[in-house]
């Protein structure tokens, strides 16, 4: 049963791969039919005889040349043409002056002209602006050693490379035509459908993290030595928006096999500006690593207080509502092709952002440890009261709740000898985990809290020495929401050179005005 059962698996996660992107049948199924039609030409006794075994060249380049787009296979076309038409060219001319030279010095010349041909197309395919044509120089390579030693042993090399160029033409030539003709995939489409999830990722990475940041009250959080930054399972847009900071090479290599494709689709005009798609998705990421800046303060293992977090949840939510919510609208822009004013939206955004920037301000003395709260009963809180109606976050309040803890342990050690059930031990029980409870909120790491209750366990009352380094530890932990603030304020300063760099991509691209 175990080797069915494992069978099965595979299977399925074999469907699961093909379901997630039909086009890897289509371009699987593609490559079979190109290497079948090829190989016609072995399997029938006419064109054989015609073109020999040398016909078995088409069949190398069809699999080395057939790609997953259009532009991709145009590119290694057009590499493997060149390479093979330059290499053919060197290797009937050496094998001319190799011939003229005598017999002796014949396999001296060829020897020396091979050596020759492998280290300088080894050194040009590394030059930093001949890096695109690398193919090429590999097949001028192998193609050049392939005919001139060949041709030496035949005793015709002239022959040898006119088949094998007409073999490598016929193998290329099946491959362009298979692939245009035949469920085409092609690169500018790919590269727009990317960019256009990238935005959505962002977004929607944006409103998880703050969303959780602002609704967590840190209860359930494993220990952090225990997490991994890669293993979040009830975040999965986190992972999406980490891909597109690692998507610089996908884009890159996308708009490149994008510019040998002919208009196509959407695509209908010469010079497509595919290089401002690649820009576009280098302002993004500049974008994207300010929401996994604020994925690294939602995770790290300094917390501020929930009720603290509390005072600022409605500027803080509504300026990550907005932050998105543009995102989101200008990833629709660039996929529905269409040029939009987003005057209304960036108003709102910078308004929701400057209310959080005052709020901040207004209220700065809770980010501090040492704070005396002004004199506000000219101007009564509304919406920040509500955090205050429970627990004050004040380090008075708290240091006042160690010290009666400490008075209530000491009160009740007289009480140890009393039988179990009585209701001094219930509720010293229930003050012990209340105390507990609200140095966990009040506190991070919860290290710092259990050494805390060791030590006050140890030397039966609060330690005054203790006393500066929680209050110090209390500072740090505010500090945490002044930086989540400061990276959603950054993000959203970001967000203008993102809509900058969209703007110019519609210009260039030509898209439709909205409306039109």
């Amino acid at each position: 049963m175990r080797p069915f059962s494992s069978c099965k698996a595979w299977l399925w996660s074999v469907w699961d791969f093909a379901k997630e992107d039909s086009n890897r049948v289509k371009f699987a199924f593609k490559v079979g039919l190109a290497v079948l039609l090829v190989s016609f030409l072995i399997l029938f006794r006419a064109p054989f005889h015609i073109l020999g075994t040398n016909i078995i060249w088409s069949i190398l380049t069809v699999a080395i040349m057939f790609e997953y787009t259009v532009g991709a296979t145009f590119n290694r076309g057009f590499n493997r043409a060149l390479g093979s038409l330059l290499a053919g060219i060197l290797a009937i001319a050496v094998a001319q002056l190799a011939l003229q030279s005598g017999r002796v010095s014949e396999p001296i010349i060829i020897g020396i002209s091979i050596f020759l041909i492998g280290a300088i197309a080894s050194f040009m395919k590394l030059w930093p602006s001949l890096v695109p044509y690398e193919y090429g120089f590999r097949v001028i390579l192998f193609t050049y050693c392939l005919i001139i030693v060949s041709g030496y042993r035949m005793g015709n090399p002239i022959r040898t490379a006119m088949d094998r160029l007409y073999s490598i033409a016929i193998g290329g030539f099946v491959a362009v035509l298979v692939n245009v003709l035949v469920f085409p995939i092609w690169a500018g489409e790919q590269l727009h459908k990317e960019l256009v999830n990238s935005f959505n990722s962002v977004a929607d990475s944006l409103e998880e993290c703050v969303k959780k940041y602002l609704e967590d009250d840190g209860l359930d959080h494993p220990e952090f030595s225990k997490t991994l930054m890669d293993e979040f399972p009830d975040e999965p847009n986190y992972r999406r928006c980490k891909s597109t900071l690692n998507s610089s090479a996908k884009l890159e290599s996308l708009a490149i096999s994008a510019k040998w494709e002919p208009p196509h689709g959407r695509f209908q005009h010469f010079f497509y500006p595919w290089s401002e798609y690649v820009k576009v998705g280098a302002v993004l990421r500049y974008c994207a690593y300010e929401v996994m800046a604020l994925h690294g303060v939602l995770h790290s293992e300094i917390q501020a207080p929930y009720n603290l977090r509390l005072t600022f949840h409605s500027e803080i939510h509504e300026a990550a509502t907005h932050a998105a919510k543009l995102v989101r609208s200008l990833g629709k822009d660039i996929g529905d092709m269409k040029r939009s004013l987003k005057t209304s939206l960036l108003k709102k955004l910078h308004g929701s952002t400057e209310r959080l920037q005052r709020a901040i301000d207004m209220h700065s003395y809770l980010l501090t440890t040492n704070f005396d709260p002004p004199d506000n009963s000219s101007k009564p809180l509304t919406k920040l009261s509500h955090a205050f109606s429970t627990t004050l976050y004040d380090p008075s309040n708290l240091l006042t709740e160690f010290d009666s803890s400490g008075t209530e342990k000491n009160s009740n050690q007289t009480n140890q000898n009393a039988p179990s059930g009585t209701p001094p031990q219930q509720t010293e029980s229930y003050h012990e985990m209340m105390r507990k409870q609200s140095r966990r909120l009040h506190s991070w790491p919860s290290r710092e809290v259990e050494a805390f209750e060791e030590e006050e366990e140890e030397e039966g009352g609060l330690s005054m020495e203790f006393l500066p380094r929680m209050r110090a530890l209390e500072g740090t932990a505010a500090l945490s929401l002044a930086n989540f603030t400061s990276l959603l304020i950054e993000f959203v300063a970001r967000l203008d050179h993102l809509v900058e760099a969209v703007d110019e991509l519609s210009k260039m691209a030509k898209f439709k005005h909205e409306g039109v």
